[in-house]
């Protein structure tokens, strides 16, 4: 698509599309595509101990519900190991058929293979070629691993983390560059270690006998411009299908602009098929706030469509009332409380703008661009609000109780246009 100028036409800014192997995460008849053209995933993790299977359970449970497409379980001990079947027990009770993956550490090898039970439960395992062992032990335990992978039939991440690097690799890779005539940076070899680890492991579990569309990968560092650096390269470098994520992004704005600004210019670029956003929970946060920014990210985007999109001024000298913030505030949280039911019951509803505007300048513009948008009145403008639906102006509210009024035609809207496409569909 493009629009005329008088240097002819503009072409409009459309992410690059890579073309990477696609892994599939199953459970039950559940099955999450990823890479091969597939929409970019989101996934998250839970912070609770695992031993708690209820707990837990509820946690997954409202990350999926937040839009999380997999969610990563620590499993650490014998104990946590033993938890897994519980955990998903208890998602099948609850109707949520979200696949688990299991962050395995250290002694992955002995969990997946002492406890089978877990080892069928979970759909993917997150394996870190930098803590399997060390010496002779390493491609033993990693094989193992493996070997429960190709057993029970599981994807695999192969997640290089360089807070946790294979030493004896970036030592070997320190040697090498140290007998360069012009040596490289000491980050560009981090670099290098990180990209090696992950695509050696890639094809070591392939020559055992692992499908590589099976494999996921991902060098995860904490720096933005680190993260670009690396992926690029990796991108280049490989075919594997990618996630893409800051490790310990951080709280609050600075992990969830670091995460933006790093994952945004990877995804423009196509590079990537799964995100998380790892943000630190603010006291009282819920740990759902990474989804819904990872959402945000790709809608931003236009990616996907998760929920729909909320259009409001930022406020200014012409609009001292707080009517307009509170009202993009309430329909902004009752359209994401509803997803969950809407996306089953209302298909694309997620794709719908509103508009709640604050003054004359913009508010009824923007609110024609929308599918039904509000222009509230401004210090000094007559106490009547325009309500716009499919760029026309169908009714003005007056009165006290203008909110409660938009409010309700906002839900008539979707139950009269998503209700009749849905009844429609079904009817085919």
């Amino acid at each position: 698509m493009s629009y005329e100028t008088s240097t002819g036409a503009v072409p409009m800014a459309a992410p690059l599309m890579r073309t990477s192997r696609q892994a599939r995460v199953v459970w039950g008849s559940r099955v999450v595509t990823v890479g091969g053209g597939a929409p970019v995933r989101i996934q998250s993790m839970t912070n609770t101990d695992t031993v708690d299977a209820i707990g837990t359970a509820i946690q997954v449970k409202e990350l999926a519900q937040a839009g999380s497409e997999f969610v990563r379980i620590t499993v650490n001990t014998p104990e946590a190991a033993a938890a897994v079947p519980y955990i998903r027990e208890q998602l099948d009770r609850m109707g949520e058929t979200v696949p688990l993956v299991g962050d395995f550490h250290y002694n992955g090898h002995r969990l997946l293979t002492e406890y089978p039970d877990c080892a069928q439960a979970l759909s993917k395992y997150r394996i870190n070629p930098g803590n399997v062992g060390k010496g002779d032990k390493r491609d033993r335990q990693f094989g193992q691993m493996i070997d429960a992978a190709m057993r029970w039939n599981k994807a695999v991440r192969i997640g290089v983390n360089w807070g946790s690097l294979d030493q004896e690799l970036l030592a070997q890779l320190m040697d090498v560059n140290s007998q360069r005539a012009q040596p490289w940076d000491p980050r560009q070899v981090m670099y290098e270690a990180l990209i090696t680890s992950a695509i050696e492991s890639a094809r070591r579990a392939e020559a055992m006998g692992l499908d590589g569309n099976q494999i996921i990968l991902s060098c995860k560092v904490s720096g933005v411009q680190d993260l670009i650096s690396v992926y690029r390269e990796l991108a280049k470098r490989s075919d594997y299908a990618l996630h893409l994520g800051l490790t310990e992004a951080g709280m609050g704005t600075k992990g969830t602009v670091a995460s933006t600004a790093a994952l945004a210019v990877l995804l423009q670029e196509g590079i990537g098929d799964t995100i998380r956003v790892s943000l630190t929970p603010q006291p009282g946060e819920a740990r759902t706030q990474e989804v819904v920014v990872a959402a945000e990210i790709l809608q931003a985007l236009g990616m996907r469509s998760f929920v729909p999109s909320v259009t409001a001024c930022p406020g200014c000298g012409r609009t001292t009332s707080t009517t307009f913030q509170e009202l993009a505030k309430q329909i902004d949280d009752h359209l994401r409380s509803q997803m969950p039911v809407w996306r089953v019951q209302y298909p694309g509803v997620e794709k719908i703008k509103v508009a709640v505007m604050g003054c004359i300048v913009n508010g009824p513009g923007e609110s024609k661009h929308a599918d039904i948008g509000i222009s509230l009145p401004g210090t000094g403008e007559a106490p009547a609000a325009p309500v716009f639906i499919d760029g026309e102006k169908v009714l003005t509210l007056r009165g006290d109780n203008i909110a409660a009024e938009f409010h309700e035609i906002v839900d008539q809207y979707i139950a009269r246009r998503f209700g009749q496409s849905a009844a429609a569909a079904a009817a085919d």
